[in-house]
């Protein structure tokens, strides 16, 4: 048994870590916004201009002037600020967050990303995944093993076009957790999902990895 969407970021979670400043991609990574462990003191930042984003609204009490990055109505806290999107490009690109949790579409063994589109399909703008992977500490991605057609994602070489090179640091699946080892050796398995075996993981991923479970 595979890892649900909510399993994948309480995974996540435990990546945060207190006093971090911390952006959240689109997708199964906007749920680690009501994961934060209770105690902990993370500041979720939004590249469309908001600082100290809170959870997600209750039913009924939405305001459509709160969005993230994926246009999800969210909350704001007392400390929240907001600003401009190139104050906000400039935390990014001045290495002033410490972690980015993002989806991805395809992901390389030397830790490439690809997650910005897919050629020929209509996208509504880059958003701003490049900025991040560029200038953010820590990048963990969150995406499923598979494609929709049993295609591995995690892959010798992404065929999509590149977010970024080697930028990866860890890899969550719905499988299991993976390392992209920073010295460039490629990628470590160090966690398998609950029910998954190493032969299940190994035979669906295309990556070459070595294995080192916790």
């Amino acid at each position: 048994m595979a890892w649900t969407r909510d399993d994948m970021a309480a995974r996540a979670a435990k990546e945060l870590r207190d006093g971090f400043y911390v952006n959240l991609g689109i997708g199964i990574p906007t749920l680690v916004a009501n994961m934060i462990p209770e105690g902990m003191t993370v500041t979720l930042q939004s590249e469309n201009g908001m600082l100290g984003m809170g959870p997600f609204p209750y039913e009924g009490e939405e305001d459509a002037d709160l969005i993230n990055a994926g246009k999800q109505t969210i909350t704001d806290l007392p400390h929240t600020s907001y600003f401009s999107s190139a104050d906000s490009f400039g935390m990014i690109r001045g290495g002033h967050i410490n972690l980015s949790i993002l989806g991805g579409m395809e992901v390389a063994e030397n830790g490439d990303l690809a997650n910005w589109m897919v050629p020929g399909k209509m996208i509504k703008g880059m958003g701003g995944a490049m900025d991040l992977v560029a200038g953010v500490k820590r990048v963990v991605v969150v995406m499923d093993h598979c494609d929709k057609a049993g295609n591995s994602k995690f892959k010798k070489e992404c065929s999509l076009p590149l977010t970024g090179k080697g930028v990866v640091d860890l890899l969550i699946t719905d499988l299991g957790v993976f390392e992209i080892n920073p010295d460039g050796s490629g990628a470590t398995l160090t966690e398998l999902a609950t029910g998954v075996t190493l032969d299940e993981i190994t035979a669906k991923t295309e990556a070459t990895f070595s294995v080192a479970l916790r």
